[in-house]
């Protein structure tokens, strides 16, 4: 009895331990498993990322401009000093010579050094800085628009390299098939041949059939390979298992278009759109505000020591340049206006105009023609639907009436070309369902980028 329950119990555990292991070797990816890898790890992504990111930088830096701008230097010169006396705020790169013209004596060069430090802050620009700043924002929304219209594009790029993976495997599915009944054929027809109930002929017939349908498998092998790279390419793993996948793909869910649907404005390929005009007519408007003055509060200190002493001797000593020093200060108000700039900037604030007024115009366009593609893929999609159901019940009735014709050919009732003709109007039922399907998921990731919504395309295959 207790060697009855421990085994009891062993074989629970070896169950309990070996589902979840036996689980994840069934685990079956779909369209939207493997949307979840691309969106992790495809660099295209990421690029998309770190431009938002530089977006936002450029905001902030922008915003920072309305900081008080703070300037430095500090120099020491060795060289002549003729020039006027006087108090003075160099500009770096601006060296500092000056001297007395006049009752010097002593050496012909002098030593200087000299350390200044001023401040600038704007305090009215006539809202330039705003414009600015709006202007660095809409750059950031454009950044962000541009991205979730490229994740939309990637969604549709996915989808179309799946479906084209599946098709791929289908057609080579299919090839496998016909290649297995002309085998069959062709191992009966040699068996008859032999016997003497068919001529050789048959045989050679058969033969021949079943060497073509192979290098037609050959082909469709080196297809499927080539598509199953290009999505790797996005995914980024080479273990793909799309076995039930292929399943949904012939035998697909019907979408629910009855009701009917409207393109949103808020769509990533048109909010793109308009955040480009948006972008475009607040950068017309700073270059506008460019043109208008600029008031700024002034203040600075400066520093200057000369190796000319006060009584008019002059030392060339390099250390006597920090003696005989002089500090002064200043404070003040000042106004700038490039007014040159006037018509330059009103040019320019036009051309943006122009531009926002282009792209808005070319938005309206692309909801008038998206909404156009829309009504016309569902009336698609509702008669490719349709296609598919007949195409599926004339798959299954001509697979049933190649059984019942093999088996008169193999009872002498009908000849190989009878037989051969029956095989290619089953091939050709076959692969016109394979084309149907592939139309009707096309057609419905064309309707899911319409739609900026691929959930029953991620669902259901």
């Amino acid at each position: 009895m207790n060697k009855h329950i421990v085994a009891t119990t062993l074989l629970w555990f070896a169950i309990v331990v070996a589902f979840p292991l036996y689980a994840q070797q069934q685990k079956q990816n779909t369209l939207g498993d493997l949307w979840t890898q691309v969106e992790e790890k495809y660099p295209g992504i990421s690029s998309k990322t770190s431009a938002i990111d530089a977006a936002k930088l450029n905001e902030k830096a922008v915003k920072s401009s309305a900081l008080p701008q703070v300037k430095a230097q500090a120099q020491n010169t060795y060289g002549t000093y003729e020039g006027s006396s006087g108090a003075f705020f160099s500009q770096p790169g601006i060296f500092n010579v000056s001297g007395s013209l006049t009752g010097l004596d002593g050496s012909s060069v002098a030593a200087n050094s000299y350390a200044s430090a001023t401040v600038e802050w704007e305090l009215f620009s006539f809202g330039k800085l705003n414009k600015q700043k709006k202007a660095a924002g809409a750059l950031y929304n454009k950044s962000v628009s541009e991205k979730e219209a490229y994740l939309l594009h990637l969604k549709k790029m996915l989808s179309e390299r799946y479906i084209s993976l599946l098709y791929n495997e289908a057609k080579l599915n299919w090839t496998e098939k016909n290649a297995e009944r002309l085998d069959d054929i062709r191992k009966i027809t040699s068996g008859l041949s032999i016997s003497g109930l068919k001529p050789a002929a048959d045989s050679l017939l058969a033969s021949s059939s079943y060497i073509q349908a192979m290098s037609e498998y050959d082909k469709w092998e080196g297809v499927k390979k080539a598509s199953l790279i290009k999505l790797i390419e996005l995914y980024g793993d080479q273990n793909i298992d799309y076995t039930n996948s292929i399943e949904r793909f012939v035998i697909p869910s019907a979408q629910n278009l009855e009701s009917e649907t409207k393109i949103d404005i808020e769509h990533p390929a048109l909010d793109m759109l308009d955040k480009q005009s948006e972008y475009y007519l607040l950068s017309g408007q700073e270059q506008k505000r460019a043109s208008l003055p600029s008031i700024s509060l002034l203040g600075g200190y400066a520093y200057r020591g000369t190796g000319i002493d006060s009584n008019g001797t002059v030392s060339g000593v390099w250390k006597d340049g920090f003696n005989n020093t002089s500090n002064n200060f200043l404070a003040g108000i000042g106004i700038t206006w490039n007014i040159t700039n006037l018509r330059t900037n009103a040019i320019k604030g036009n051309q943006f105009f122009k531009e926002a007024e282009s792209i808005k115009l070319l938005q309206t366009q692309y909801e008038q023609a998206m909404q156009a593609d829309l009504s016309a893929s569902q009336t698609k999609i509702k008669q490719q639907y349709l296609q598919l159901q007949k195409t599926r019940l004339a798959v299954v009735q001509s697979q049933d009436a190649y059984e019942m014709y093999l088996a008169r050919y193999k009872s002498g009732l009908i000849g190989l070309s009878e037989l051969l003709q029956i095989r290619i109007l089953l091939e050709q039922a076959e692969n016109t369902h394979i084309e149907a399907s592939r139309e009707y998921w096309l057609l419905l990731a064309y309707e899911a980028e319409l739609t900026a919504d691929f959930n029953f395309l991620f669902n259901n295959l």
